[in-house]
């Protein structure tokens, strides 16, 4: 078990693609939450993706306003180039990341980072798929995500359950070892962060979260889908070519653990 953090910095990072009509709404609304409610230091981190509208002025707007608020500017797209860059640029114990349409409810938050803190795990992921979970969608997004997830347990032999929740935290140590290692820079960021973490032995804990479908999202599903499985092959290819020396010893324990084994109440 890694050693608890009794006052570990908590970083949560906003990657943002022009989204001026809700940036401000849902980084007050989140801003409200972590004043009232979260126990442990916090900072939030707008991460604007070269945005084309007023997202960059809104965003400047609130770090100058909102105590614990700083903006990170990039030249170019791409979610998993946003948490690159801001985690490794980050100096906190857990970094952390949510959608900026706040699909997941934030009540979540707590019980996603804190066993985190407490050193009972590594990586801390929202989980919509398990039995716990309540979801809004539509029903083709909800069979895009289960067909996607099961593709990544037969081919990668991945043991989490919901690879592209938007809601994800990890311990700095995961960040050094692995981040470096994940080279998307789009949507499979998070699957591919995932797989290379769990086949470094570290302990992925989901956390069953309540959820929202955004029917104004960013995301396109065929590009999206089709990088996704783009990804999914590269990374096959990679471990056909080459098993990572620190990952025979750890694949034979964490076989003995079922998909979803992990989850816990949130």
């Amino acid at each position: 078990m890694a050693p608890p953090l009794d006052n570990g910095l908590v970083e949560i990072a906003l990657p943002v693609y022009n989204e001026e009509k809700i940036l401000a709404r849902s980084v007050r609304t989140l801003h409200d939450h972590l004043t009232a409610h979260f126990p442990f230091p916090w900072r939030i981190v707008i991460v604007d993706n070269a945005s084309t509208d007023a997202t960059a002025a809104i965003a400047a707007d609130l770090a100058r306003t909102l105590d614990g608020v700083d903006v990170l500017h990039l030249d170019r797209k791409g979610r998993g180039l946003a948490l690159r860059t801001a985690w490794l640029a980050s100096t906190a114990d857990i970094v952390a990341y949510m959608d900026i349409d706040l699909s997941t409810n934030l009540e979540s938050f707590l019980p996603l980072v804190s066993p985190l803190l407490s050193g009972h795990t590594d990586l801390a992921i929202g989980c919509r798929l398990g039995p716990l979970a309540r979801v809004v969608r539509q029903p083709k997004r909800e069979l895009l995500s289960r067909g996607y997830n099961a593709i990544i347990h037969t081919v990668l032999r991945a043991r989490f359950r919901d690879a592209q929740c938007g809601f994800k935290a990890l311990r700095r140590e995961v960040v050094e070892a692995v981040v470096p290692d994940v080279e998307d820079d789009g949507w499979f960021f998070d699957t591919e962060l995932l797989v290379r973490a769990e086949r470094q032995g570290f302990r992925i804990f989901e956390v069953p979260v309540d959820w929202i479908e955004d029917l104004d999202t960013r995301v396109h599903i065929a590009s999206t889908v089709a990088d996704d499985l783009a990804g999914v092959w590269r990374l096959r290819r990679e471990f056909w070519r080459h098993q990572p020396a620190t990952a025979s010893s750890r694949d034979s324990m964490a076989a003995e653990f079922t998909p979803g084994s992990r989850e816990r109440a949130g």
